[in-house]
């Protein structure tokens, strides 16, 4: 029998953030193991853990798993979250790694040394090229895709969410994306994940940056 699921990754958001939401709507208990030093991460590196070299890591039915999309689409999969047949799955992922690209300049804010240039361009994308598509998509449908919940929407809400920790009032011109963001929040297992004290991880910090740079080896300047 599978034991609880298992997350490898650092005590932050990155690319493991979407992967506790979606576990967290799948209602999948899972526990953590933070990466804090060099030695954890070689040790995952001469298990043979990283296919790649790379993390997020994920334990899950007697597998060990990397590469976020790999991962995401696993559990999706898994507890339908990801569409009813193929044609709906296909515009699920169109969704979900336009959602990915537009986090991903998020989570490397904490490692720029030119924020404000940063955010200009997030924010200018944001409301000239991925908004608009959910504001139209979510024009009478309660979902993105279907009449079921998806990844797709897990990972709207996620994002929206971070959007307005950087941008206060973004979604004041799209109303129908505010709207859904509303009703997301209140599904319980949710509703849970959004109180202090849950899983969910609080924005990069320079112990994030810090802890990241000194696993990786890595010179990138702190800002």
């Amino acid at each position: 029998m599978a034991g609880k699921v298992v997350l490898h990754y650092f005590n932050g958001r990155g690319k493991m953030e979407s992967i506790r939401w979606l576990l967290t709507v799948a209602e999948v208990e899972f526990d953590e193991v933070y990466l804090t030093t060099r030695e954890q991460y070689e040790k995952l590196l001469s298990d043979g853990d990283l296919m790649f070299q790379q993390v997020p890591l994920v334990e899950i039915d007697g597998m060990k798993l990397i590469q976020s999309k790999a991962i995401l689409h696993y559990i999706a999969g898994k507890y339908s979250l990801h569409g009813k047949d193929l044609k709906e799955r296909v515009v699920i992922n169109m969704y979900s790694e336009g959602l990915m690209d537009l986090m991903e300049m998020i989570m490397m804010l904490a490692f720029t040394t030119d924020e404000k240039a940063q955010l200009d361009t997030i924010e200018t994308k944001a409301i000239n090229r991925y908004l608009p598509v959910f504001e139209k998509a979510l024009s009478g449908p309660i979902y993105l895709v279907g009449s079921k919940i998806s990844i797709a929407d897990v990972q709207l809400l996620e994002c929206t969410l971070m959007l307005e920790e950087k941008f206060c009032g973004i979604l004041a011109k799209f109303p129908n994306v505010k709207s859904f963001q509303g009703r997301m929040c209140e599904i319980p297992a949710i509703k849970k994940f959004l109180q202090p004290g849950s899983k969910r991880k609080h924005q990069p910090d320079e112990t994030y940056v810090t802890t990241i740079k000194a696993v990786f080896k890595l010179n990138l300047p702190l800002k």
